[in-house]
């Protein structure tokens, strides 16, 4: 492209043209090393010859004699051949000749012949590149082409490297049809393998869309024959669900057809002997990646060729010439599948196309496949097997590779080497590389053409798989309806169904392709994916054709009962494991589910082979896979059916499975299987085949209970039938009951014998003499109190006696007569006592049943003793006497009488019955319910009565406790009064919860347990120490203490409980007002009793004005241990404060009594600002609580004098409580002179204005970072607040004073910038060297106006001034200066300063002023390095003198020197400096380079690099330059430098004041001030308590770290987490260190060494003990951090440097190295930034503590 720029236009015009030559022999011959394929002269000629739409081609292999003979004249010329026929391997032929009868070539063929890389622009022509015509070169120099009359010719003009063309016209051939291409080959060689060519060439006529007739001549001889000859093709349907479109919607299948084509050939049997052996199958195992391109593969980036064939010889058999020249033909038949497709690609892909392939892409193509079906295939193979010659046929390469051994090709009109992957070959319009052996995949654009044909391409395979699948359907279909309904699929039509299945399914298997698996790959994809949803995949199956999704793989475990799943069938396995393999891998070809059982024993039912067949699966499915087995076993049954017994007479049963519950165990019952079985009984005939434990563990089915069977028999539905099997009516069916039952009694659990009995007692299933009768009618024949009872006889005869004695006992038959007659017999007559009664009952007692033992306890038939003895009513009259349960009464002892409990009445008519507890009398009573003892409920009832039963009941308690009342709980007895107790000093019966055993709580008002109760009392009662700690926190809430002593007691006794206490109960606690305030607090203050978070305690630091505001108490160290676990704090937090201040500010200063205690309590704020929360900040910046002051005129008395000066007056300050947008902070002193009477500011104190950066530490500032209080809180500064005006006179050019004042500005400003560390410069130094970005201007008189307006002020001033700076945007600055005046150097200063830096103090112009002022010696005494400034004025004045000098001598050797130049004024420079990055710009840190020895250099000593003061850090290493004219390293520096772990550049600090904030006087700093300040430092240092040491993400850099070295002021070295201690040293680790649990057991003994070191470091410097951690991490160069005053050290670094010597007792490098690390670190808590400041303070600790490192250095050594 032409340049554009004037000066390189300027070039470009000025020079020449110059060709660029090209080897095109080179060129050609690496176009031909791409062309490394087999056949590829032949092959690139007929795809010509087709794009030229020939119908027949030559191809003549001519030997020399044969060429001779033609060119002679002589007519009798010798014969081709001597003796016999060549050998066609060895012969050899001198030239190449092919022939067509296309389209004659037209001019433009002609003079595209002659062009490498112009492709035929045709569309509809295979050719694109251009290079097809130059593969003749590969074989000829200089070919020959005659076509239409004309010729061409090539040749190498002088035998070099420049190719020409010759053409000419042809002398009498012009009516000549052919087109022909003659090739003297450049050194004779036999013709390629005449067999294997053969074949080549009718694979290569299969796709020819013009092509019929090949023929190939040697010498004269016709060797081989090829004609192609195409059927009708039939148009075809695309079927359904199928998706025409590609993927990105560039080509749609419009329409199909298959089409039929037959093959002839023709060929001597000369060409077999030529061929090599019939190939095996191989399969592909190994993938080749193609790598090639469009362009690479012009360059021999060949990703692979056509496989070469190595021929084998064959046998030599005898074979007469005759023979050879005999001609066999043989013919091939095949289908072609072809998609007409259309194509609509988008703009910009057509384009690229275009630049690819020098053509339009085709509007519409067509793709090809050849088909081989089953028939053709096997005919095929038997013409290969039935060949005599040992090749095999010459179609064999068009046969189906069903093996996947890679023989299918895509054709490009051509065969190219890319295999299908598939078991056909395809043809269309892919775009392959130069070579044409492969597809393009590579180049982008050309590669979505491909892709989107090879989803053409699996589209189409799709297509054909799916009608044949469609007429092996129909197949089917025709088979079933040939046979009759029930029988089987005849196995002759199931085989020829079963190898068209698996023949296509091998033809459709896509196996990896080469040289690319793209190919195979993408058309696999559009195979399974071409389909709309819903649509599935059809397969072969053992139910005819079926979606893939309904057919399941074979598995002989459902054979015998799965009939009508459709299954894969097992025969097609083997030869279809790909196919199978990639429909599973998809989900459409499953295993056999669950859910396919259910569904097919859903739909019918099963015979009792098949139910045993699926029983059986499931036994073994179940044992194998028992997760969730209860709900599958559910489904299974509910879903089964079994069909029983036949349907052809009428015996069919169906029995569905869920039904099922039993199965019969004829080993254990033996149950008349002639009986009545219940349903739920599995059929003998299936159950008799299995194990029966299976059955019970797979089905959860059980064996048939005898329960289960006699309630079958005994079923109303059942016995009520009649015949033989009821149970009432036949004595002998219920004898054979019976016996049964006796059989199996005693085994059967007493519960189910209770349930048979249940079932038979009400029956009338007893044959007795009387009948059949119930069990309780029929009684055994030993009954012989009454003689007409019905007695028990079976007709069987079986004696009673035994296990059948007991089921008839077990029944009810009964042994002994009713109880109730007896006491109708007995009772009534009174002939019977109590006593009498009882010992009956015992002696029969054995005969009792349950029932009747229960009756009697249930019968109220024992009297009371009192009232038993109260015979007649006052009138006379007997009284009947009242009956109870036995349960009811007591034994008759004497302790119950006394207790007042009713009794038995033991005593008979004459007394002489005595009560005896162990006789058996009573044990019968005990068992009838009689009570021993009374429950707890009842004896604590009447312990809570008088006396006396009080006492005796307790006390029978206490005795018998461990007895009988070990369960008793107070809770279950709460509201029972029982307990002794003292309550407020008197005696009282308290319930067990209300009362406790500890005296001290009556203080509280609660009651104690009675001091005179037994000892054991406390523990059997469960009576509580203590109160429950809720009811403490009740009681207070409802009855606080109203005095301090009260308080003092009560909170005493709680302290005692504290531990007890809940944290939700002492929070709650913390807020009741439960703290009586002291008697001096004034009652206006608030209540008379508060919450204890609301209090504080007396300390004798508690101050005056804290008293006011706040409630101190102090009730004694006890009670005081309670109130502080309830919140009360030792003095109020810094929120309080504020809360209080912002509840009443005028208040909270009329406390304060006076405005220094007031700005006492302010600065107390600002110090802890970073505490206070986010709505107390808020409530701040709107609240008037900051101090304000503004100056008042004073009132002057009549006898005062004018000041001296005239215009000076008094003032007198005026504070006021403003809110932050009403106060101004003064950075401004000239705008504060102005305005100081109208408006108020902050007080000027670093701490409140925010101009404490560096005063305190930076964790206590790392909320509001340099902010400041006033500053946070919204106050704005006085000069935003301020706007001025200037104007000017007429300008003085050419003005002295501006030019010196320029000068010495430059010349002093990087001396104020090296002191001025703590804010960034707006501009760069070396940006305001610049004559144009620096201008001094003066003028005859400036004047400034200066208006403020805030806070509804307004104001303005007008003053005239010496000095001004001005900037308009980023433009230049201009400093004006008036000409009337002296400059004022403090004016200069201030206006400088307020463009130079964003933010300025107060002491930064006077800082300036100073340097500007004073003289150079002056400043030096105080510490500035001022000698480069000094040398170069120095140099100046030599350079100057040396000039006179040489003028001088000129003149004096009376020559004429060229005139000097007048003396320009002074202008310092400085040295040449690096252009930084802007300063706005982030710096970016750089890779410190090493420090390197440094090259003395003498013409730059003493100077400072102004790169040194600027912001912007120097890189690289450091020159002798860089260290003369310093003070030299102190031992602290050099071990600074020594200490780091990566190389860093040193910041030097000339010392000069040691904190560079105010501004430069002649006083040196107090060493009092250093230490105190380092003693803050030290006490900063504190304990880290977090688990989780996270990194200050947003942490805002500063010029000055970035050249932090070992230390990482920003705790920035990712998180740490707390692994544990060792003494008073926590143990970190970092993130990246692997198992972190175990760095304790592996590093245990370093650390412990390690703590040894730093612990006596620690003491040195007086840290507090926890103040020192130790981290450890994998990487970085972190030796040690500050984090909120904590100090981290590296335990890795330790361990690098000193832990070896450290193990041999060498401590003294250690203790040194570690020394300094802590007092580095110590530092940060003054100052955060590594600058001159921190080194500083780095230095003066060290100082200070040295004395003691020498000792311990010396006391180790």
């Amino acid at each position: 492209m032409a340049p554009t720029t004037k000066d390189a236009l300027a070039c470009w015009n000025s020079g020449h043209d110059e060709s660029v030559e090209v080897n095109q022999r080179a060129l050609i011959d690496k176009v031909l090393a791409r062309y490394s394929g087999e056949f590829t002269v032949f092959r690139e000629l007929l795809q010509n010859s087709d794009d030229a739409s020939s119908k027949a081609v030559e191809i003549r292999f001519e030997t020399k004699r044969y060429i001779d003979r033609n060119n002679s004249d002589d007519h009798q010329a010798p014969p081709l051949f001597d003796e016999r026929l060549p050998d066609l391997k060895t012969a050899l032929v001198h030239r190449w000749t092919f022939k067509n009868n296309g389209i004659l070539f037209r001019d433009e063929d002609w003079n595209r012949l002659k062009k490498i890389a112009e492709g035929n622009p045709d569309e509809e022509k295979i050719g694109a590149f251009g290079v097809g015509f130059y593969s003749l070169f590969s074989v000829t120099e200089e070919p020959f082409v005659t076509s239409g009359g004309q010729w061409m010719g090539f040749y190498w003009k002088d035998k070099k490297d420049q190719l020409f063309a010759r053409r000419g016209y042809l002398p009498d051939k012009t009516d000549d049809p052919w087109t022909t291409f003659e090739m003297d080959l450049r050194e004779p060689t036999p013709i390629p393998a005449a067999f294997d060519f053969t074949r080549f060439l009718v694979s290569s006529i299969t796709f020819m869309a013009h092509l019929r007739e090949v023929s190939m001549y040697f010498d004269d001889k016709r060797l081989v024959h090829l004609t192609k000859d195409a059927g009708i093709p039939k148009q075809l349907t695309i079927p359904r669900g199928l998706r025409p479109t590609s993927t990105m919607g560039f080509m749609t299948v419009k329409g199909l057809k298959s089409t039929p084509l037959h093959i002839t050939a023709e060929v001597m049997n000369w060409v077999y002997s030529t061929g090599t052996e019939k190939p095996k199958p191989v399969p592909i195992i190994e993938q080749i990646k193609s790598k090639t391109g469009f362009f690479s593969s012009l360059f021999g980036l060949s990703g692979g060729s056509t496989p070469q064939r190595a021929p084998s010889p064959l046998p030599q058999l005898a074979i007469t010439e005759a023979e050879y020249l005999k001609v066999g033909q043989s013919t091939v038949v095949l289908a072609i599948f072809t998609a007409e497709v259309d194509v609509k690609l988008s703009q910009k892909i057509s384009v690229e196309l275009h630049r690819s392939t020098k053509k339009n892409p085709p509007r519409a193509l067509k793709y090809e496949l050849i088909y081989t079906g089953k028939d053709e295939y096997d005919a095929s193979k038997k013409e290969d097997d039935t060949q005599p010659k040992a090749t095999g046929t010459i179609f064999q390469g068009l046969r189906a590779d069903l093996d996947g051994s890679g023989s299918a090709h895509v054709f490009i009109g051509h065969a190219t080497a890319q295999t299908t992957g598939l078991g056909g070959h395809m043809a269309a319009r892919f775009i392959p590389t130069v070579e044409r052996e492969s597809i393009d995949l590579v180049d982008r654009n050309v590669a979505v053409w491909n892709k989107e044909l090879l989803f053409v391409g699996g589209f189409l395979a799709r297509t054909a798989y799916e009608l044949e699948m469609q007429d092996m359907r129909t197949y089917w279909d025709a088979s079933l309806a040939l046979k009759k309904p029930g029988e089987p699929i005849d196995p002759e039509v199931r085989k020829v169904f079963y190898g068209r299945a698996s023949h296509n399914l091998r033809f459709f298997t896509f196996h990896p392709s080469t040289p690319s698996a793209v190919v195979s790959s993408e058309m696999r994809s559009a195979f399974f994916n071409c389909i709309n949803r819903g649509q599935s995949f059809p397969v072969v199956s053992s139910a005819g054709i079926k979606p893939a999704v309904d057919v399941r793989m074979p598995d002989p475990t459902f054979s015998g009962f799965l009939r009508q799943l459709p299954v894969f069938p097992e025969e097609l396995l083997d030869g279809s494991k790909l196919m199978v393999a990639a429909l599973r891998e998809k989900g459409m070809l499953k295993d056999i589910t669950f859910v396919d059982v259910l569904k097919e024993l859903r739909e019918r039912p099963l015979s009792e082979e098949e139910m045993v067949g699926c029983l059986q699966w499931w036994i073994n499915t179940s044992q194998q896979d028992p997760t969730g087995i209860n709900d599958i076993r559910r489904e299974l049954l509910s879903a089964a059916v079994l069909s029983v017994g036949s349907s052809d007479d009428g015996s069919e049963r169906i029995i569905p499975l869920g039904g099922i519950q039993t199965f019969l165990n004829p080993r254990n019952v033996a149950f008349p299987t002639d009986g009545p079985f219940p349903g739920h009984l599995l059929p003998i005939t299936i159950s008799r085949k299995f194990d029966l434990t299976q059955l019970q563990k797979s089905l959860q089915w059980r064996e048939l209970t005898v329960l289960e069977w006699v309630q079958h028999i005994v079923d109303p539905a059942v016995y009520t039938r009649g015949g033989e099997f009821n149970i009432v009516e036949s004595p002998d069916w219920a004898d054979r009951v019976l016996q049964v039952l006796s059989r199996c009694w005693p085994t059967l659990s007493n519960v189910n014998q209770t349930s048979v009995v249940g079932l038979l007692d009400k029956l009338a299933c007893i044959p007795t003499s009387a009948g059949m009768k119930t069990p309780s009618e029929a009684y055994f024949s030993n009954a012989d109190i009454f003689k007409d009872l019905p007695v028990v006889s079976l007709p069987s005869g079986v004696q009673i006696r035994g296990n059948l004695e007991r089921v008839l006992t077990d029944l009810g038959v009964r042994k002994h007569v009713d109880l109730q007659v007896i006491f109708n017999r007995m009772i009534k007559t009174g002939d019977w006592t109590i006593p009498d009664l009882i010992k009956y009952l015992v002696s029969v007692q054995s005969t009792l049943q349950p029932l009747e033992i229960e009756r009697l306890r249930l019968t109220p038939a024992f009297p009371e003793e009192a009232t038993a003895r109260q015979n007649k009513d006052e009138d006379g009259t007997p009284k009947k006497v009242p009956k109870f349960k036995a349960s009811d009464l007591y034994e008759p002892s004497d302790v119950f009488r006394s207790l007042g409990l009713p009794v038995i009445d033991w005593q008979g008519k004459d007394d002489k019955h005595k009560w005896k507890s162990n006789s058996e009398e009573a044990k019968f009573l005990f068992n009838l319910g009689l009570r021993r003892h009374p429950p707890t409920e009842v004896i604590l009832s009447i312990a809570a009565k008088d006396e006396p039963q009080r006492g005796v009941a307790l006390n029978y308690f206490l005795d018998h406790y461990m007895q009988k009342y070990t369960d008793y709980t107070a809770d279950a007895h709460a509201n029972i009064a029982f307990v002794p107790a003292i309550h407020k000093g008197d005696k009282k019966l308290a319930k067990p919860l209300e009362v406790f055993s500890n005296p001290d709580w009556q203080l509280l008002g609660f009651p104690v347990l009675d001091p005179t109760l037994r000892q054991d009392a406390v523990n059997k009662l469960k009576i509580k120490e203590h109160p429950p700690t809720n009811h403490l926190v009740r009681f207070l809430e409802a009855s606080p203490p109203t005095t301090e002593a009260q308080a003092r007691e009560w909170f005493g006794v709680l302290s005692r409980r504290v531990s007890d206490f809940q944290p939700s109960e002492l929070t709650k606690l913390s807020a009741m007002c439960i703290v009586p305030i002291p008697d001096n607090f004034p009652e206006s203050q608030g209540p008379r009793l508060l919450p204890p978070n609301q209090c504080y305690f007396k300390t004798e630091s508690s101050g005056q004005f804290h008293s006011k505001l706040f409630v101190f108490v102090d009730f004694g160290t006890s009670a005081n241990s309670f109130l502080k676990a309830c919140g009360t704090k030792g003095e109020p937090s810094v929120d309080e404060i504020v809360q209080l201040l912002l509840k009443n500010p005028r208040q909270f200063l009329q406390l304060a009594e006076s405005w220094d205690n007031y700005l006492v309590e302010l600065r107390n704020i600002a110090i802890n600002f970073y505490l206070l929360g986010y709505a107390t900040s808020a409530r701040l910046r709107k609240a008037a609580i900051l101090v304000g002051s503004r100056r008042v005129r004073r009132q002057k008395s009549e006898k005062a004098t004018d000041s001296v000066d005239g215009d000076e007056e008094d003032w007198d300050p005026e504070y006021d409580l403003l809110a932050p947008n009403q106060i101004a902070i003064v950075d401004d002193m000239i705008a504060l002179q102005q305005f100081g009477e109208v408006i108020f500011c902050a007080p000027q104190e670093d701490i409140l204005e925010g101009e404490y950066g560096n005063m305190f530490p930076w964790y206590f500032t790392s909320a509001l970072e340099i902010i400041g209080f006033y500053r946070s809180l919204g106050c704005k500064r006085l000069s935003d607040l301020v706007r001025e005006e200037c104007r000017k006179t007429q300008e003085i050019r050419g003005h002295k004073t501006a030019q010196e004042i320029r000068s010495l500005v430059l010349e002093r400003l990087p001396l104020f910038l090296h002191e001025h560390t703590h804010a960034t410069t707006r501009v760069h130094f070396t940006w305001l060297n610049n004559e144009r970005n620096f201008v001094v201007r003066a003028f005859g008189k400036l004047t400034v106006t200066r208006s403020l307006n805030f806070a509804g002020t307004q104001s303005s001033k007008t003053i005239e001034t010496s000095a001004i700076a001005k900037r308009e945007g980023k433009g230049e600055i201009q400093l004006w200066l008036a000409g009337n005046a002296q400059v004022d150097m403090y004016e200069v200063a201030t206006s400088l300063c307020r463009l130079l830096f964003d933010t300025h103090r107060v002491s930064d112009a006077l800082l300036f002023t100073t340097i500007l002022s004073m003289d150079l010696r002056a400043l030096r005494r105080r510490g500035y390095n001022v000698d480069r400034i000094l040398k170069q004025q120095k140099a100046e004045r030599e350079a100057i003198a040396e000039a006179l000098a040489k003028e001088k001598a000129n003149k004096i050797a009376l020559v004429s020197p060229p005139p000097i130049s007048p003396k320009p004024e002074f202008v310092p420079i400085p040295a040449p400096l690096p252009t930084p990055a802007p300063l706005l710009a982030p710096v970016p840190v750089l890779a410190p380079a090493p420090i390197q020895t440094p090259t003395p250099g003498p013409e730059h000593a003493g100077n400072i690099d102004a790169d040194q003061l600027s912001a912007t850090p120097k890189a690289g290493p450091l020159a002798d330059d860089d260290f003369k004219g310093r003070p030299k390293l102190s031992l602290i520096d050099g071990f600074r430098q020594k200490i780091q772990s990566k190389p860093q550049l040193p910041t030097f600090s000339d010392r000069g004041p040691p904190v560079p904030e105010k501004p430069i006087t002649d006083l040196v700093t107090p060493l009092i001030n250093i230490a105190s300040n380092i003693d803050t430092a030290i006490k900063a240092c504190r304990e880290d308590k977090g688990d989780l040491i996270q990194s200050r993400k947003q942490m805002k850099m500063v010029k000055e770290t970035f050249n932090d070295g070992y230390c990482d002021i920003s705790g920035n070295i990712g998180d740490l987490t707390l692994l544990g201690g060792m003494g008073e040293v926590k143990l970190y680790s970092a993130k990246d260190v692997p198992n972190p649990a175990e760095l304790f057991k592996v590093k245990k003994d370093a650390i412990a060494r390690f703590i040894h070191v730093i612990m006596p470091i620690r003491d040195l410097y007086q840290l507090p003990p926890t103040s020192v951690h130790i981290f450890y991490d994998l990487a970085g160069g972190t030796i040690a951090f500050n984090r909120n005053a904590s100090i981290f050290l590296n335990l890795r670094y330790y361990e690098a440097w000193h832990d070896d010597l450290v193990r041999n007792g060498s401590l003294a490098e250690a203790y040194t190295s570690w020394y300094f690390s802590l007092a580095h670190e110590i530092a940060h808590n003054l100052v955060q930034p590594h600058n001159s400041e921190h080194e500083f303070y780095f230095s003066s600790i060290c100082e200070k503590f040295l004395p003691g490192l020498s000792k311990l250095t010396l006391a180790e050594k």
